[in-house]
């Protein structure tokens, strides 16, 4: 059969997708670009905004109006929690939850592992899933509420595999990869990161999204001492440089907690590039919380900013509250991003000099140049003859936009 796959949302939904993916083309299958070849279309969809829910129906009717013929599942955060409104609106769509896509589409449940990643230069190894910190913005709890980590052994399989077929960049990601815990080695994040630094190979771990009240000293002291196996960058979703907003949100730090550790964080790891999600526009956001908030980044110096504008959620508490208007929000968030304009340029001007070691990844966009992600996270473009998907130490000569320059 010719399979179409598209996805939406978040580096999970992307490792489900790809290890879908693998599991059709072992069995002889063929993946297509074009929709109306197909003959199933999986859309795996993601719901952390309405927008996102409104791309996978757009997806959805795309599919019904250009290939009517085609077996169309659903599946995803979306697809949970939203299931009545799909079939509402695109009545021939199946909804299949996740954990049932193996047995539905394969008589047979896998182990949602990926060797290849098709196309990709780095490799993402899903280690974890499942949330249940309940934020009161976040509909994650409701779609993913279990939690399960991938046990040890498989990990380590999977990534002595990605090694093999010459990975030099692996990214472990989750849901909250912080709360990683095999239960039949009571491994937690630390434990098993020590063991993968240990692996024989050239080769760097990057960790995606981890929350602040999960990095913990033993997990620092792992890192601190795996020299270039570990990238010197975090993400660590903020959400609100208000303490206030922050309790409102049931974010289990406050503002100074998170400054404090970020120090610790920065003495602990050399030169260490720190981004950060931040929402605008929360509903008890009011303008003293929302400047406390610009002043908060601009004071911790991230590397960069992932902005959100907030959106209400189903089920979620903040939905229940008196909202921001739209307008309001979509001015929060334009100042926020001209922040994160200038904190990228700052980071990137702090490397003028320095030697990074990137990793090649695509042609750039005007196809003067190639793509690269230092260490930190920093993008580099370097001459065309700067061999793919290997790990070379370039000096840093220019900055502009928040891009980094060699020779």
């Amino acid at each position: 059969m010719k399979i179409y796959i598209k996805t939406f949302g978040c580096r999970v939904n992307q490792v489900e997708s790809e290890a879908l993916l693998e599991e059709f083309l072992r069995r002889g299958h063929t993946v297509v670009k074009n929709l109306q070849e197909a003959d199933i279309c999986l859309v795996n969809t993601c719901s952390v905004t309405r927008k996102a829910d409104k791309d996978a129906l757009k997806e959805a009717n795309l599919i019904k109006r250009k290939n009517p013929k085609a077996r169309l599942i659903l599946t995803g955060c979306f697809a949970r929690h939203g299931a009545k409104e799909i079939l509402e609106k695109v009545k021939q769509a199946e909804i299949v939850q996740k954990e049932n896509l193996p047995q539905n589409l394969f008589n047979q449940n896998i182990d949602w592992t990926v060797k290849e990643h098709q196309g990709k230069t780095r490799a993402f190894v899903k280690i974890q899933d499942g949330c249940t910190n309940f934020c009161t913005y976040c509909i994650v709890p409701f779609t993913r509420p279990i939690k399960t980590s991938k046990p040890k052994k498989i990990v380590l399989e999977e990534i002595k595999t990605l090694i093999a077929n010459g990975y030099k960049e692996i990214v472990l990601t989750g849901i909250n990869i912080g709360n990683y815990f095999c239960a039949e080695t009571k491994t937690n994040l630390a434990a098993l990161v020590k063991e993968i630094f240990a692996l024989e190979g050239n080769f760097r771990i990057r960790f995606s999204s981890i929350e602040l009240p999960t990095v913990t000293d033993e997990l620092l002291e792992v890192v601190s001492k795996a020299g270039n196996k570990f990238c010197n960058y975090l993400h660590l979703p903020l959400q609100s440089g208000s303490s206030k907003v922050l309790k409102e949100m049931h974010r289990h730090y406050t503002a100074e907690d998170f400054e404090k550790r970020v120090q610790e964080i920065r003495q602990k790891i050399k030169n260490i590039f720190i981004y950060t999600d931040i929402i605008a526009g929360f509903p008890s956001e009011s303008l003293a919380d929302f400047e406390s908030s610009v002043n908060f980044v601009r004071k911790i110096g991230f590397a960069g900013l992932h902005v959100f504008s907030y959106s209400p959620r189903p089920m979620t508490a903040a939905a229940k509250l008196p909202q921001i208007s739209p307008t309001e929000i979509k001015h929060r968030a334009d100042i926020l991003r001209e922040e994160d304009l200038i904190l990228r340029q700052h980071a990137a001007e702090s490397l003028l000099g320095t030697t990074q070691e990137i990793l090649v990844e695509d042609l750039a966009k005007d196809g003067k140049f190639q793509i690269a992600t230092a260490a930190n996270f920093q993008k580099v473009l370097v001459p065309l003859s700067t061999p793919k998907n290997t790990l070379v130490k370039v000096k840093i000569i220019h900055a502009l936009d928040g891009i980094c320059y060699t020779k």
